[in-house]
């Protein structure tokens, strides 16, 4: 049962940077009305965008991967609660 709730909590931290990430360019692109910088076409971005969006980004990213950890270790707590008592 552990390796299930490794396996579920990695798919729930994969989901979630996907989801995050759309989230992110949707809210750069109506505030900037401009295209995320992504560094390998787009030589025309200033370095300060690209280092906002970049904090950004990383930012969201690791509060996605602290609350996708943490949710799963609640489920996993609660779970094996639920177990104690049946």
């Amino acid at each position: 049962m552990n390796f299930f709730f490794k396996l579920l909590g990695t798919g729930v931290s994969i989901g979630a940077g996907i989801v995050g990430s759309k989230l992110v360019n949707a809210a750069w692109e109506k505030s900037t009305g401009n295209k995320p910088p992504k560094g390998h076409d787009d030589m025309e971005t200033s370095l300060r965008s690209a280092l906002v969006f970049a904090l950004i980004s990383g930012t969201v990213s690791t509060l996605i991967q602290v609350l996708a950890s943490r949710g799963t270790q609640r489920a996993i707590a609660r779970f094996a609660k639920s177990q104690d008592i049946v």
